[in-house]
C-alpha cells in the first residue's frame, strides 16, 4: 500500500471508510454510516444522508416501474441539481447504466447522443423538454420523477457497467468511456484521501459539471464517501456569488475557475471565498504555480493531480503543491503504472472497461498485454513523483526528425507569474515551418501598464526561454493574445 495516501488522514477516519466494489453496496453503506449528518442542500432545504438514501430508494423505485431490463442506459438531461445527484445514484444502483448529458448539448446533439449510445429513457429537467421533442423510441421523463414507496438495491457483478463518460470531444466525435461498478468505485475511493480529517468536516459545492468524470467522482462522490455536505449548483455564475454565504471548507474546480476566484479575491478580498475554505483541489488542465501560491497566501492548501475518464478521473495526486509544484503527484493505491518509451501507461482497478460500440478505438487504447496507454508522456524522480512532459498526439516533429513536446516548451511559460496560458505549436513564418508560440497574459500583473509594456515582457521571456534551449527547439513566432483561448468543457486550452 502507498503510505503516501494511507497516511494522509487519521487511521481511524481510514478504517472506516471501506472501499465497496459496487454502486449499490456503498449507496446502502453510505445512508447507514452517516444518517444523520447533513448530506445535501440548495441552500434553502438540506437533507441528510438518511434522507439521501430514502429518496434514492424512491427513485429507484420510479425507475423500476418503467419496465426496462437491466442493464439498460439511462440519461440524466439536467444542471448540477439535487434531481440530478439523486437520479445518477438511483440509476446505478439499481442495475442500469447512467449517462449524464451536458446541459448546453444542443438540440440535435440530444438525439444523436441517445441513438449513439442506445438510451433507452432520459429524465430531463423542465427547461430542457423542448430539446428532447425529435427523440423517438426513448421515454422522456421528468428530472423530478419519484416514487412514494422504496426499491432496494439490486446485487450487481462489480465488472457491469455503472455509468458512461463522455470523452474526446475535442479531438473529433466524442467517444463514451464505459466505467464498471469496479472502476467507478476504484475512483470514487480514491477521492478519499485528503491531507488531515476528513469525515464530516468539510463543505462542497457542485461546480463542475456532473457530465465530467471529474465532477462526478472527485466532487460529488469525494464528498459522500467521506459524510460531508454538498451544495448543489444549477448556475455557476450566481453560486459563486455565494461563496460568502455557503462558506465552503474545500472546492474541487478546473484551474480556470481557480483564475477567476483569484480575480474576484483581488477585487473583494480573500474573504469572497468565505472565511472557511481550507483546500482547493484542481485538475483536468495545467495548474501554473502562480496559482498555487496565490491561493498559499490566502491559507489554502491547493491540491492537484492527473487522471483520464479512462481511468476513472483519479491516477495521481499532489498533496505536496509548495515543494512540487510541477508534479502531477504520486500514484493512487489499486493500480499499476509503467512507462515505456516515455508514455505513462496503467493496469487496475480504476480502469475503464472500453469506448461503448467502438471496438477499434478501444484495441488502440490498450498495450497487448493489457496496459492502458494513456498517450501522455511523462518522467518520474527519485522520491516517485510524475511529471507530464507532453502528449504522444501533440507531439511536433522537426525538420531533421526530432520530437519536440509543445508541453514541455510550454513548462516554463506556466511559471512565470504574468502568464496565465500559453499554446506552443507548429506554424509558419516566411513559408518555413517554426515552432509558434501563443500566450495569454495574466493582466492582474500588468494593471496601469500600457499594452506595448505586456507585449515586450511576453518578448523578453520568449527570449529568455530560447536561451536556455537547443537552437532546433527555439520559439521563433510569438503572439501575444487579448482574448482568451477556445477552451473544452474543462476549461482546458483547446489545440486547434
Amino acid at each position: 500500500m502507498s503510505n503516501y495516501f494511507y497516511d494522509m488522514i487519521p487511521r481511524e477516519e481510514l478504517e472506516r471508510m471501506p472501499y465497496f466494489p459496487t454502486v449499490g453496496e456503498f449507496v446502502e453503506w453510505m445512508e447507514k454510516t452517516y444518517a444523520d449528518m447533513p448530506a445535501l442542500s440548495d441552500l434553502a432545504h438540506t437533507i441528510t444522508y438518511q434522507e439521501l438514501g430514502e429518496r434514492i430508494a424512491r427513485r429507484r423505485a420510479f425507475i423500476e416501474s418503467l419496465g426496462l431490463p437491466k442493464g439498460s442506459h439511462i440519461a440524466i438531461f439536467d444542471r448540477n441539481s439535487q434531481d440530478a445527484i439523486e437520479l445518477f445514484l438511483a440509476i446505478t444502483s439499481a442495475g442500469y447504466v447512467a449517462m449524464n448529458f451536458p446541459a448546453s448539448l444542443p438540440e440535435m446533439a440530444v438525439v444523436g447522443s441517445c441513438m449513439k449510445f442506445d438510451i433507452a429513457a432520459i429524465f430531463v429537467r423542465e427547461e430542457f423538454m423542448p430539446l428532447t421533442a425529435k427523440l423517438q423510441g426513448v421515454k422522456v421523463l421528468p428530472a423530478s420523477s419519484i416514487a412514494e414507496e422504496m426499491a432496494p438495491v439490486t446485487i450487481v457483478d462489480k465488472e457491469q457497467p455503472a455509468a458512461i463518460f463522455f470523452t474526446g470531444g475535442t479531438t473529433g466525435t466524442p467517444k463514451g468511456a464505459v466505467l464498471s461498478h469496479r472502476a467507478f468505485m476504484r475512483g470514487s475511493y480514491n477521492a478519499i484521501f485528503k491531507p488531515g480529517k476528513v469525515i464530516g468536516v468539510h463543505r462542497y459545492i457542485a461546480l463542475l459539471p456532473l457530465s465530467h468524470v471529474f465532477g462526478v467522482i472527485a466532487g460529488m462522490m469525494g464528498c459522500f464517501y467521506t459524510g460531508n455536505l454538498m451544495f448543489t449548483c444549477e448556475d455557476m455564475k450566481a453560486t459563486i456569488g455565494k461563496l460568502p454565504v455557503i462558506k465552503p471548507t474545500i472546492l474541487v474546480i478546473v484551474p480556470g475557475i481557480c483564475d477567476i476566484l483569484a480575480g474576484l479575491c483581488k477585487m473583494y478580498g480573500p474573504q469572497f471565498l468565505g472565511g472557511n475554505l481550507r483546500m482547493i483541489i484542481s485538475g483536468a488542465a495545467n495548474v501554473p504555480p502562480r496559482l498555487v501560491d496565490i491561493f498559499t497566501k490566502f491559507g489554502v492548501e491547493f491540491c492537484f493531480g492527473y487522471g483520464l475518464t479512462e481511468t476513472a478521473n483519479l491516477t495521481s495526486a499532489n498533496a505536496d503543491a509548495v515543494t512540487h509544484p510541477t508534479s502531477i503527484g504520486k500514484v493512487y493505491p489499486g493500480q499499476e503504472v509503467r512507462i515505456v518509451d516515455g508514455e505513462l501507461q496503467v493496469k487496475g482497478d480504476n480502469v475503464f472497461s472500453g469506448y461503448y460500440k467502438d471496438p477499434e478505438k478501444t484495441a488502440e487504447a490498450f498495450t497487448e498485454d493489457g496496459w492502458f496507454r494513456t498517450g501522455d508522456l511523462m518522467r518520474i524522480d527519485e522520491d516517485g513523483f510524475l511529471y507530464i512532459t507532453g502528449r504522444i498526439k501533440n507531439l511536433i516533429i522537426l525538420s531533421n526528425g526530432e520530437n519536440v513536446s509543445p508541453e514541455s516548451l510550454e513548462e516554463p511559460f506556466y511559471a512565470d507569474p504574468c502568464v496565465r496560458d500559453a499554446m506552443v505549436k507548429e506554424d509558419t513564418l516566411n513559408g518555413n515551418p517554426v515552432i509558434a508560440v501563443e500566450v495569454l497574459p495574466f493582466m492582474p500583473a500588468f494593471e496601469g501598464k500600457p499594452w506595448e509594456e505586456v507585449v515586450s515582457y511576453v518578448n523578453a521571456l520568449v527570449d529568455k526561454i530560447n536561451a536556455t534551449l537547443p537552437s532546433t527547439h527555439r520559439i521563433l513566432k510569438v503572439t501575444v493574445r487579448t482574448e482568451d483561448f477556445k477552451r473544452t468543457g474543462s476549461m482546458k486550452v483547446a489545440r486547434v
